[in-house]
C-alpha cells in the first residue's frame, strides 16, 4: 500500500484558527439534559431550529471528511403516517413534532471524493501536496470494492501481509465493511443533531426499533444505503421519560492502561 506523508507529517497547508471561548457547564448542562424522550407534548418545533440542528448535525467530524450521510427530514403527513408505523408505532415516534431520518451512504464515496479533489487548485495541489495525493490515490485505492466486492479478498491479503511487517489499515475490505465505516460517520452526526436540539430546548429520541426495509422504500433509497437510525424531536411531555437515567460504574467502561 502506497505511502503518503500526511500520516506522518503534518502538511505545510498555511491555515490557522483560532478556537471560540467554550462554557464547559453550559455543555455539561446540555449533555446532562439530553434523555431519550418517549412522549411529546403539542409544542411545534420552529422551523428555523430544525434547519439549523440539521445544519450543526453536518459539522461533526467524519471518515477523510466524505460525509457519508444524508438526514433525511420527513415533512409529509403522509410520509411522517407511514413513517411512525415503519417505527412499530412506538411512542416516540407517535407522539414525535419531527421525525429524521438518519441514512449512512457509502456508495457516496466517490462522488464526494471528486468534490473533495476539486477543491485543490493548482497553489493548493503545491502547498498540500500530500493531502491531494490522499484524496487522488489513497482513497480510491482504501474504499473501492470493484464490481462484485472482488477486490476485497485481494487487500484483506495484501493488508495481512503488510500489517506483518508494519502498523497497517486493517479495512474496510468489504461492502458491508463500507457500511459500517459510513455508519460511523453517521452516528457521529446523530449525536451532533440531538446535542442541538437540546441546546434549543426540545428533546429527542434515537430509535433502531424499526423496518429499515420499509423506510428505504419509502424515502426511495438505492440498495447500498443504510438506514442508521430514525430521530424524533419535539417538546418533552411530563411524562416523556420513562425514570432516572441508569448508568453503571464507570469503572467497567473507561480503562486507564
Amino acid at each position: 500500500m502506497a505511502e503518503v506523508d500526511i500520516f506522518s507529517k503534518a502538511p505545510k497547508h498555511g491555515y490557522t484558527e483560532v478556537a471560540n471561548p467554550v462554557d464547559v457547564e453550559a455543555f455539561k448542562t446540555i449533555v446532562e439534559n439530553r434523555r431519550s424522550v418517549r412522549v411529546y407534548d403539542d409544542s411545534p418545533i420552529p422551523e428555523s431550529v430544525m434547519k439549523e440542528c440539521l445544519r450543526l448535525a453536518l459539522l461533526a467530524p467524519n471518515s477523510s471528511n466524505l460525509q457519508t450521510w444524508q438526514f433525511y427530514w420527513v415533512r409529509s403527513a403522509k410520509k411522517k403516517e407511514q413513517l411512525v408505523n415503519y417505527c412499530l408505532n412506538q411512542p416516540a415516534a407517535k407522539y414525535a413534532q419531527e421525525l429524521v431520518v438518519a441514512v449512512a451512504r457509502p456508495d457516496l464515496w466517490k462522488e464526494n471524493n471528486a468534490m473533495m479533489l476539486a477543491k485543490f487548485d493548482e497553489k493548493k495541489k503545491q502547498r498540500m501536496g500530500a493531502a491531494y495525493q490522499y484524496y487522488k490515490k489513497i482513497v480510491p485505492l482504501a474504499y473501492n470494492m470493484g464490481p462484485l466486492g472482488i477486490y476485497g479478498p485481494i487487500k484483506t491479503l495484501a493488508v495481512w501481509l503488510r500489517g506483518l511487517r508494519k502498523p497497517t489499515p486493517r479495512g474496510p475490505f468489504s461492502r458491508s465493511g463500507m457500511g459500517l465505516w459510513a455508519q460511523k460517520s453517521t452516528a457521529l452526526a446523530c449525536e451532533n443533531y440531538m446535542l442541538a436540539m437540546t441546546a434549543h430546548g426540545f428533546d429527542t429520541c434515537p430509535m433502531e426499533g424499526m423496518d429499515s426495509v420499509r423506510i428505504k422504500r419509502l424515502l426511495n433509497l438505492p440498495r447500498a444505503a443504510e438506514i442508521c437510525m430514525v430521530i424524533s424531536a419535539g417538546k418533552r411531555a411530563e411524562t416523556g421519560v420513562y425514570g432516572p437515567r441508569v448508568r453503571f460504574d464507570s469503572a467497567r467502561f473507561v480503562k486507564e492502561v
